[in-house]
């Protein structure tokens, strides 16, 4: 037992240090926990024995209900709104005509039996959500046209349709009674909707009426509600993996307690849910399997980039004007990765011959998919001049917010400052800051760019939220019984000019100080300053 326990720790640290690697050479992640899986399995250097498809099946698609309740709580639905209608059928209708498209070129090409085609086309008809989001977000593209959203939002909410399509394929294949096919599209659909909503809703009133629930507890809360959303769209007979992501919706853009500790700590666990799955997937793989299949899936790769995708593309967008360079790139960002694998692992376990062979075309294309189409996206993006450098990708996602978009930030000017005497427009203020206005004794004086700041002055900068920057430290300082400063006002106290003091934390509650501020006994100060 000891063994096992040190061998997954071991894992952990590796993937950790292939995470690190992965940020400075620009290699994908994804493929570097593939990759260590491939080392640990027993075609590699370590040679662990594995090829329960079942349990991997298992683990696979309990973590990607995270995945997708993570992928919705990180929509930011002001920003999708525009783009909520295109999105919407790329990943319906456009996983149906990616899935027929491809089925149709494997029949004539490959000569693989008409449904099996159209099972692997299902399979890869869904982009991967997990890809998308950790390029866009690494290397902090923003694109133009809404088109991040768009490509966010559709990766994100894909998986259902060809999850769908696949349990109906499998069904006909193996014989299975599944009743009208529309009926029990629209059956997934609807039931799938309508219980990730009520239990979305359901989970934000309760976690408005507890508000004094401890920050662990609501995180167990959260984390419950995502496998409760799946489990009962299920079993009412709707598709659980929507269902966790409409849940995740809701609950990402409502306005709810903690919302900060909740997305650091769904980033913490679907980083390594993510670290795992893809360590499982590379330790399933056979290596000498999966080069057999390396032509075919070459193939098929190069026409689901090149033609499926583009023509499904073009045949949804063209409607709306979608210019061609937009189309272009929505096309290149079909990225296939993690869901259609675990997609392929579950055709595996369903028992029907072409299992195996449908798995290792489908690792080919997904590794492919993410190591060339991954690697090139930024280029293309840049080549298209698509690249917004006006709009930090931030702005796309929910998990870069928290409920304003912006920080208020005082300063007050000493009887020393640099900038008494000088005009509001010879200053140069942080980047991306505005004056909103000064506090002069008891007036609100409105900035123009001639007004002259004067001693005691305290200037109101709004900020986009930034890390704190490297050259400046907060500081806590608590003021004791005997401190000098009580009873005197923040102007009257002997203050380090490059410091200055942004909050004043008391039990009755916090003090946005002005240099008027009396300070007291037991305040909690809250200092920004030089470091050093």
């Amino acid at each position: 037992m000891t063994y096992y326990i040190i061998m997954a720790a071991m894992i952990i640290f590796l993937c950790l240090t292939a995470s690190s690697i992965s940020n400075k050479m620009g290699i994908p992640t994804l493929i570097l926990f593939i990759g260590l899986g491939m080392l640990f399995g027993s075609e590699g250097i370590v040679g662990i024995q594995f090829e329960n498809y079942d349990f991997a099946n298992y683990i696979c698609s309990f973590v990607l209900i995270y995945i997708m309740f993570y992928g919705g709580f990180g929509i930011n639905l002001k920003m999708a709104k525009p783009v909520a209608v295109k999105a919407s059928l790329l990943s319906t209708l456009g996983v149906i005509l990616t899935m027929l498209i491809t089925g149709v070129f494997c029949h004539l090409v490959l000569k693989m039996d008409l449904l099996e085609s159209c099972l692997l086309g299902s399979v890869v008809g869904c982009t991967d959500a997990a890809a998308v989001f950790y390029i866009l977000r690494a290397k902090k593209l923003n694109l133009k046209n809404g088109l991040a959203s768009l490509i966010e939002m559709e990766s994100g909410s894909n998986d259902p349709a060809a999850n769908i399509l696949t349990i109906i394929l499998l069904g006909i294949m193996q014989g299975t009674d599944i009743g009208p096919i529309p009926v029990m599209l629209l059956k997934q659909l609807i039931i799938g909707l309508i219980a990730g909503a009520v239990l979305g809703i359901l989970a934000e009133y309760g976690l408005k009426k507890f508000q004094d629930m401890n920050e662990g507890l609501d995180m167990i809360f959260v984390f419950a509600i995502a496998l409760f959303s799946y489990a009962v769209s299920n079993l009412l007979g709707g598709n659980g993996y929507l269902s966790a992501y409409i849940t995740g919706i809701i609950l990402g853009n409502a306005k709810i307690p903690n919302k900060v500790g909740l997305v650091h700590f769904f980033n913490g666990l679907t980083s390594l849910f993510q670290m795992l799955v893809f360590f499982l997937l590379g330790l399933l793989a056979f290596p000498t399997e999966v080069i057999s299949y390396l032509l075919p899936a070459l193939l098929v790769g190069v026409f689901l980039t090149c033609v499926a995708r583009p023509l499904a593309v073009a045949i949804l967008l063209t409607p709306f004007k979608t210019p061609l360079r937009d189309q272009i790139f929505i096309s290149v960002a079909g990225l296939r990765g993690a869901s259609s694998i675990v997609f392929a692992i579950t055709v595996t376990v369903s028992g029907i011959g072409a299992g195996n062979k449908i798995f290792n075309m489908v690792f080919c294309i997904a590794m492919l998919s993410i190591a060339i189409q991954g690697a090139l996206l930024p280029m293309i993006a840049k080549k298209l001049d698509l690249i917004d450098d006006e709009a930090p990708v931030s702005m796309t996602f929910n998990d870069y917010q928290n409920d304003t978009d912006v920080k208020l930030l005082n300063i007050l000017i000493s009887k020393n400052h640099p900038w008494i005497g000088k005009k509001l427009s010879e200053i140069t203020f942080p980047h991306r800051s505005l004056v909103v206005f000064i506090k002069r004794g008891f007036e609100v004086v409105i900035p123009r760019g001639d007004t002259v700041l004067e001693p005691e002055d305290i200037v109101i900068l709004s900020s986009e939220y930034q890390e704190e920057p490297s050259e400046l430290e907060i500081q806590e300082l608590t003021v004791g019984k005997n401190n000098e400063w009580i009873g005197k006002s923040i102007a009257e106290c002997d203050i380090p000019k490059e410091t200055i003091i942004i909050m004043v934390k008391r039990k009755e509650g916090n003090v946005v100080p002005s240099g008027s501020t009396v300070i007291k006994a037991n305040d909690v100060l809250l200092t920004c300053g030089l470091r050093g």
